[in-house]
């Protein structure tokens, strides 16, 4: 595989059963990728699908030659990649990793920040642009995105009306919440 047409299309996160399967979160909308006989590769090496099949969100995925619960735990957190197809014909059309990361600015040039993360939003995708003021939610729209240069890692868009920096979500959990105090008053 040539590492240059390499795309990650899931994450293995634990071990599943004692056969070699394991639990992998998928980082792709073409689930055929995951389908007995695909050859995904792992560490550099390749590996063939013997079989998939949904768990929730997740996938429980087995790999030839990944035959115990003691081969597949040091796989934990790793990566899943797959050739990449061909090239994308359709103008306009990018894989997520083509714009996770592009640099973000107005047509004015002002710098908005990094894309973190693509949210599928089911009508359009939403990009996250992380900045030093915050996050900014941009539907990924014809109307606000005008031009993507992946060579160059730049996106270029026009804020529409509305849309304003928020303060990004905090790592970890939620500070508790406290009840107010009642006011202090005079017992009868």
């Amino acid at each position: 595989m040539d590492p240059g047409t390499a795309v990650a299309v899931g994450r293995i996160l634990a071990p599943h059963g004692v056969r070699g399967e394991f639990k992998v979160e998928p980082a792709t909308d073409f689930p055929e990728r995951f389908a007995p006989g695909s050859r995904l590769w792992l560490d550099g090496n390749p590996y063939t699908v013997e079989r998939s099949r949904p768990q929730g969100r997740s996938l429980i995925v087995k790999l030839r030659g990944i035959d115990s619960r003691n081969d597949a735990e040091p796989l934990r957190g790793k990566d899943l990649f797959a050739s990449e197809p061909a090239a994308i014909e359709e103008e306009g059309v990018y894989y997520v990793h083509d714009i996770l990361g592009l640099r973000v600015e107005t047509e004015a040039g002002t710098a908005l920040g990094d894309v973190v993360e693509v949210l599928a939003t089911g009508s359009n995708d939403v990009y996250v642009v992380r900045g030093p003021r915050g996050d900014l939610l941009l539907p990924a729209l014809d109307d606000v995105v005008k031009q993507v240069d992946t060579a160059s890692r730049r996106m270029v868009v026009e804020v529409p009306p509305g849309i304003e920096f928020q303060a990004p979500a905090p790592a970890g959990r939620p500070a508790p919440r406290r009840r107010p105090r009642p006011p202090a008053g005079r017992r009868g």
